[in-house]
């Protein structure tokens, strides 16, 4: 193999499936150095991000055209092999579904990580999937439960399906992580990530009290700006709501809001002091991959899941 590209986003976009991406990219250079690996990277409507140089063609989320063309860049460069990093939300279409224009002119063989796998999907999201399976000369999925759901479900082949579990990086445990962010003494929770409705964040707040009886000392640490997406449709609401039944339980004193999109470096000074990292989720009917590290040492990892999932 001699040239390899990766389909997905790319930081310094800022969301999960950027930074998988970026990670993704960074462990294949090193794998294989020989190997000319680069990224395609999507754009969402209206926006444009300063890359670096692997990131060899921009794709506009909105316009088909922009699929076609990229198409034929990957063809003419006679890649090998794409990778696809999927997820319903970062293409273009009812259910992400422009992004089939792109892989249907292809003439290299597919491999697509799903990110989310639902369990009830609607007949545009199924449609997708099952277009996907039929390009793709495999299907990568991080959890068991993700192939599960696409032999249940979608009647996918097991023998087309790849589990690889996420992987989490080396996170040093350095006691003086809770001294420098300002909970010395504490029990941390943690939570992390682009805020949006579909996380599910309420549900540990309206836990805090019965958590707070039991162990007083705690506080609960959400770290990440709110997700642009969500910015444009209705700026903070989700976060005031989420600061506002904090005041209303009574506990917004044992609550730490962190506004913004840290970097790797950030990222591994608040799992040092976190004693707790909580993955809230609402969705019971899906299996989401999370995009970033999930333990690390002796720390707990759970995972709420709590209502229904968002549908796109």
């Amino acid at each position: 193999m001699k040239r390899l590209a990766i389909l997905g986003n790319h930081l310094p976009r800022q969301c999960g499936i950027a930074t998988f991406t970026t990670h993704l990219a960074d462990a294949l250079t090193t794998a294989v150095p020989d190997v000319d690996s680069f990224v395609l990277a999507m754009n969402d409507a209206g926006r444009r991000h300063p890359y670096p140089a692997r990131v060899r063609f921009e794709i506009a989320e909105g316009d088909p055209g922009s699929y076609e063309r990229a198409a034929d860049y990957l063809n003419v460069n006679q890649v090998d092999v794409l990778s696809v990093q999927h997820e319903y939300g970062i293409f273009g279409g009812k259910a992400g579904a422009h992004v089939l224009t792109l892989l249907r002119e292809l003439r290299m063989p597919i491999v697509t990580t799903l990110h989310t796998v639902l369990s009830a999907p609607n007949p545009a999201q199924r449609a997708v999937i099952e277009e996907l399976a039929r390009l793709s000369e495999r299907l990568v999925v991080m959890s068991a439960s993700g192939a599960d759901l696409l032999t249940r479900v979608h009647g996918i082949s097991r023998d087309q399906i790849d589990l690889i579990p996420h992987g989490i990086p080396h996170v040093p445990v350095d006691p003086a992580s809770k001294d420098r962010l300002g909970v010395e003494g504490k029990t941390v929770i943690l939570t992390f990530g682009l805020l949006s409705r579909d996380k599910g964040i309420e549900y540990v707040i309206e836990a805090l009290p019965a958590i707070l009886a039991v162990h007083p000392d705690t506080v609960y640490i959400v770290l990440g700006a709110t997700h642009p997406h969500v910015i444009a449709h209705e700026g903070e609401a989700y976060r005031l709501m989420l600061e506002a039944r904090g005041q209303q339980l009574g506990v917004a004193g044992s609550m730490i809001f962190h506004n913004r999109f840290v970097s790797q470096d950030e990222l591994t000074e608040f799992l040092s002091a976190t004693d707790v990292r909580s993955l809230p989720i609402a969705c019971s009917a899906c299996s989401v991959e999370p995009a970033g590290p999930t333990g690390h040492g002796s720390r707990i990892a759970r995972r709420i899941a709590t209502g229904a999932c968002r549908r796109r």
